[in-house]
């Protein structure tokens, strides 16, 4: 028995059906899950209570 080869595979040029289907919902779900951390980082990313620190010069590596 052989493999198959890429001619031989029947949806290798267009996805039909239920193949296509969940290739976009896969794609529509990565965009939407994309959009809500973008939203998320975007609401959340100022923060009040900062602590100042200082800026080191150099660190002495041995």
């Amino acid at each position: 028995m052989r493999e198959p080869t890429l001619d031989q595979i029947e949806d290798y040029n267009t996805l039909k059906g239920e193949k296509k289907r969940i290739v976009w919902a896969v794609i529509i779900a990565g965009l939407i899950i994309g959009v809500i951390f973008a939203t998320a980082k975007w609401v959340y990313s100022d923060v009040d209570d900062e602590i100042q620190t200082e800026k080191v010069g150099r660190i002495p590596v041995q």
